[in-house]
């Protein structure tokens, strides 16, 4: 086959096109200068002269990102680099990538340098209004891209805002979420943004007061937020007056004063405290399962089950697979063993209240499995008010701490199982420490875990002891007619 190979393409960022164009252009045995790139132009006779099926092409790891990225990039001649870069890295310049001199090589870092930078400036500027329809209350946006980036930060946006209808409309695309499914849509011309409603008033107040006008740098600033970006961004209206001021407001703040830190009446700060929360369990599980957990966890809440002033609660880590498609705790392989050793120390799980310190299941994919990942210290903690408040509401005699995740949110800080198992105290509750039941599945050795559960045992049997001495008074914040 000679002369040009014409190759329509689809717009915007076409990956699977240009991947499955590549393939075939390969497998013909197609040079780079033959072939004449078409994106978003009419269909060409591409079909007919290339073979319609090829053997995917094995590339480095790297190469694939740079593909995934540069095919982003707002270049129209982005897919004749690319084919390049492929075509040389086949044919026997397999370490191409490392030669960072190389002008191909070095042209297409900076491509995928400024994708990373426009993806990050969407991530950081999109700002969303309120819009009231005929349908309920819908949020758009408006945003104005450098490159076609727009179904790239999808999943960014789904993840953040799943439990809202919005769209995001752009020059250069559009996404549509209705709470369950994402629609990619056309291009759109800007439109008519509604005035700012409440929150967005409130974004302002709080934008304005954490504004440090000691470290004032607008270069920096315009560095890190361009200029270009601010006609959609509502705090920019802020930035003028701000910048202006800040001399002014920096030497007031160096001649005020030092002053004494204000002393809290503790009692008065607990008071004040349990005014906020949730009066009754069923509201507190409400705002569990609406709220919208960090990435990467499972949208779904796993709420604790037992009865109101259960003489135990049982606290675990988090929700496994098992629990996040039950929508239950401690279902799984580890729950089976805990059923199993309450009853070896005469418990009951229908008598005991069982939840978890962190109520979203926490996971990576492999392939199409879901792997268990263990909370950070920080994402514990982002939980911590939620278990506090939900032990007030049930009111048990003694908390049971299974694992270094639930002694971590119980205690408020990290505590070592091996010296600190046993009785212990949870702020206003009676405590006691012992190991996670998955800890025992996990053991290799079959003497070692038969030692090991009846450990677990013994543990459970002593809390049991401990938790019909322990006295059933109100604690601190707890409110006795709410538990209901």
């Amino acid at each position: 086959m000679t002369g040009m190979v014409p190759v329509s393409i689809g717009a915007g960022a076409d990956l699977d096109g240009f991947r499955d164009a590549a393939r075939r252009l390969v497998g013909a045995d197609i040079a780079p200068g033959r072939v004449a790139w078409n994106p978003g132009g009419q269909p060409s006779l591409f079909a007919d002269a290339v073979p319609r099926s090829a053997a995917p092409l094995m590339l480095p790891k790297r190469a694939a990102e740079l593909i995934r990225l540069v095919v982003c990039h707002s270049d129209p001649e982005r897919y004749g680099r690319l084919y390049t870069l492929i075509w040389r890295l086949t044919r026997g310049e397999r370490a191409l990538l490392e030669v960072a001199s190389d002008p191909l090589v070095h042209r297409l870092d900076l491509m995928a340098k400024a994708v990373r930078r426009d993806l990050h400036k969407m991530h950081a500027f999109v700002r969303f209004r309120r819009l009231e329809t005929a349908e309920g209350e819908r949020f758009v946006a408006w945003f104005e891209p450098d490159h076609f980036i727009v179904e790239a930060t999808a999943g960014f946006f789904v993840d953040r805002f799943r439990g809202m209808d919005w769209a995001i409309l752009t020059p250069k695309g559009s996404l549509h979420w209705d709470r369950t499914r994402l629609a990619v849509g056309p291009s759109a011309e800007r439109p008519t943004m509604p005035e700012g409603d409440g929150f967005e008033r409130g974004w302002l107040d709080y934008y304005e007061a954490t504004f440090n006008p000691a470290r004032v740098n607008p270069d920096l600033m315009r560095r890190e937020m361009p200029t270009r970006y601010w006609k959609n961004l509502p705090e920019a209206a802020l930035i003028p007056g701000l910048i202006q001021d800040a001399p002014a407001r920096a030497q007031a703040l160096v001649d005020r004063e030092a002053a004494s830190p204000r002393k809290r009446d503790p009692v008065k700060a607990v008071a004040a405290m349990a005014e906020q929360a949730p009066g009754t369990l069923a509201a507190l599980n409400r705002i569990i399962a609406e709220s919208r957990p960090p990435a990467p966890f499972s949208p779904r809440a796993v709420l604790g089950e037992g009865p109101m002033g259960a003489a135990i609660a049982l606290v675990g880590e988090q929700p496994g697979d098992q629990e996040d498609l039950e929508g239950r705790p401690f279902v799984g392989p580890a729950g089976q063993l805990l059923d199993r050793a309450l009853a070896g120390a005469g418990l009951s799980r229908r008598d005991l209240y069982v939840t978890n310190a962190v109520k979203h299941f926490k996971h990576e994919l492999r392939g199409k499995r879901r792997l268990h990942k263990t909370p950070t210290a920080g994402e514990v903690k982002h939980y911590r008010w939620w278990l506090q408040q939900e032990l007030r509401l049930v009111r048990p005699s003694l908390v049971v701490a299974l694992g270094a995740t639930a002694t971590l949110a119980l205690a408020g800080r990290p505590l070592p199982i091996i010296s600190n198992r046993g009785p212990a105290r949870f702020d206003e509750w009676p405590g006691f420490i012992t190991v996670h039941p998955s800890y025992l599945l996990r053991l290799p050795d079959p003497a070692v875990q038969r030692e090991a559960y009846a450990a677990f045992v013994r543990d459970l049997r002593q809390a049991s002891a401990m938790s019909r001495n322990a006295s059933r008074g109100p604690h601190v914040l707890g409110r006795q007619e709410n538990a209901a």
